[in-house]
């Protein structure tokens, strides 16, 4: 079956890196000890050019594949390759692309902390989110790429890939120094998310690529402008209240969350 062709190898990624640290305890320190220096106070908000790399390729690939024809060709025929095994559609996609955020409030709440309190982790997540879909929202509408199962012309990029990658880098960036194989788990439920706008022909895998792309860029630059968002929207959020972004549905929205 092509899902567990596609699943195997994230299983089989994980599996290597659990398996590593049992063999090698020491590999889990290194690495906390690596990602601590490099977030140390005075580093965690500066841009690093580096870490522009990978979500540049992602989104150059999703660029080039609305022209080049090879890539072009590659779209189509994954669609081909996943139409033969006719998987049925599942809405899954529409919840998981949260669900790495969600995981960094339940392990805070459940004592699991991660680098920032509830109010800075929050206008961090907000304006990666904000910033997501500033880019994605407008982009579609200037693009106006056909969907595969011909609904719309919104296809590029994938808002929910970038959601989903934006939720599982913000995870990822929370935990890394703590717990290393812990602040990789929101990147299976970004990639599930990514999957399975393509098995519900939603999406080109060129649109999926490059909204993993944003998603990255997004935290990123969340991180970066996180200072100066602290300062507009610190005084005016209460420690228990949260204001997130989303685009669904073609729609454009905000979420207002207080805990309690």
């Amino acid at each position: 079956m092509k899902r567990a062709t596609l699943i195997a190898p994230i299983f089989s990624l994980f599996v290597n890196l659990a398996f590593a640290r049992s063999v090698d305890p020491n590999l889990d320190t290194l690495l906390r000890i690596n990602f601590i220096q490099e977030d140390s106070v005075g580093k965690i908000y500066q841009p690093n050019y580096k870490k522009l790399i990978i979500p540049a390729i992602g989104i150059g690939y999703g660029v080039l594949s609305l022209t080049n024809d090879r890539l072009k060709e590659l779209n189509n025929s994954t669609r081909f390759e996943i139409g033969e095994h006719s998987p049925s559609p599942i809405k899954a996609d529409n919840y998981t692309q949260f669900i790495p955020g969600a995981l960094v409030y339940g392990l805070n709440a459940l004592g699991v902390q991660g680098k920032h309190d509830f109010k800075d982790r929050s206008i961090i997540l907000a304006t990666s989110l904000l910033i997501s879909t500033a880019i994605v929202t407008p982009t579609k509408h200037l693009i106006k790429e056909r969907r595969p199962d011909g609904s719309n012309n919104l296809s590029f990029p994938s808002g929910h890939t970038a959601t989903a990658f934006a939720t599982a880098h913000f995870m990822f960036r929370e935990y890394r120094g703590n717990n290393m194989l812990l602040s990789l788990l929101g990147y299976p439920f970004a990639i599930f998310t990514g999957t399975y706008r393509t098995f519900n022909d939603k999406h080109w895998v060129g649109d999926v690529v490059a909204g993993a792309g944003i998603g990255i860029l997004s935290t990123e630059i969340a991180y970066w402008s996180f200072p100066a968002m602290s300062k507009l929207l610190g005084n005016n959020l209460g420690k228990n209240t949260f204001i997130l972004p989303y685009y669904q549905s073609n729609k454009v929205g905000l979420n207002y969350v207080w805990t309690f």
